[in-house]
């Protein structure tokens, strides 16, 4: 259960769910048919030595049929596309907000003299730079680590780390903002809107009203009862308190909003879904990918 104030390893906690996260993005990348390829994902996996996520890498069979198996793909290629969009808008600072294990820093082909920001706790992030460096692995653009929670006074952070408030960001919020209480979502917002400049973009990924964390829990642990995902209960580590609805909280703030849910990446990316159980379809549909320009 989360308590003001935790913290934790890339095997605990939220980081638990980031490793799991760099699992799907391994086993999306080895697929003929991959959506994304991140080479990186796999050496986090095997250097967590986390033996039932090693065991999927090793069965990725596991998960077909399974309704979510390819929406961190699909998730994935929405978030790197917004980057490489904004890089060619000629955007050139970007910002990725709790980083986790993402490695676009590392795997995107970032136009030259951009400089990209990683927030995230500080075990997190220096367990991914020591085995990215284990395997000669560097950046391609000017990286820049801010080792600090998003509880705290993150923006000095990131200022200190050679944040250019009066330059255009491309913002991420990727897979972030259930692990939030309301009031910090919306602190999260706010942040953000005062450190952006004109012109600078956001993307977000979040829910469209509210969500039944209880029904949530159920559904997904049904449907993933055969994966190392079956034993892992969001529910303790997701926040379902009152929050603002970031479409409209942007737009109240003249971000123009665009919103795209998950049947419309499978479209888009010609991926085509499984079938989806009756019961989940609203739950589905909630899931919303937004893109935001200032």
């Amino acid at each position: 259960m989360r308590t003001d104030g935790d913290t934790w390893d890339i095997v605990s906690s939220v980081g638990l769910t980031a490793l799991g996260v760099a699992t799907f993005r391994a086993m999306e990348s080895a697929r003929p048919d991959a959506l994304i390829q991140d080479p990186c994902a796999r050496l986090f996996v095997e250097a967590a030595d986390e033996p039932s996520f090693l065991e999927t890498l090793d069965g990725p069979d596991i998960f077909e049929g399974v309704p979510f198996g390819r929406v961190m793909g699909l998730r994935s290629r929405f978030f790197d596309e917004f980057f490489l969009s904004a890089a060619a808008a000629g955007i050139r600072q970007a910002v990725i907000v709790a980083a986790g294990l993402d490695a676009r820093t590392y795997r995107l082909d970032w136009p030259s003299g951009t400089s990209v920001f990683e927030i995230d706790q500080p075990k997190v992030l220096e367990f991914k730079r020591k085995v990215l460096a284990a395997n000669d692995i560097a950046p391609r653009a000017q990286l820049r680590e801010v080792a600090v929670d998003l509880r705290d006074d993150w923006p000095a952070a990131l200022c200190t780390a050679g944040f250019d408030p009066d330059l255009p960001t491309a913002w991420s919020a990727e897979g972030l903002l259930p692990y939030l209480p309301g009031a910090a979502q919306d602190s999260l917002f706010e942040r953000i809107d005062t450190l952006s400049a004109p012109g600078s973009r956001l993307s977000v990924e979040g829910f469209i009203g509210a969500l039944d964390m209880k029904r949530f829990t159920e559904q997904t642990s049904q449907h993933l009862d055969r994966t190392p995902f079956g034993n892992l209960d969001v529910s303790e580590l997701f926040y379902d308190d009152d929050r603002s609805d970031p479409t409209q909280w942007l737009t109240d703030r003249g971000w123009q909003v665009g919103a795209q849910r998950i049947a419309d990446l499978a479209t888009h990316y010609n991926c085509p879904l499984p079938e989806i159980p009756e019961e989940m379809v609203d739950m589905m549909n909630m899931a919303a990918y937004l893109t935001a320009t200032k």
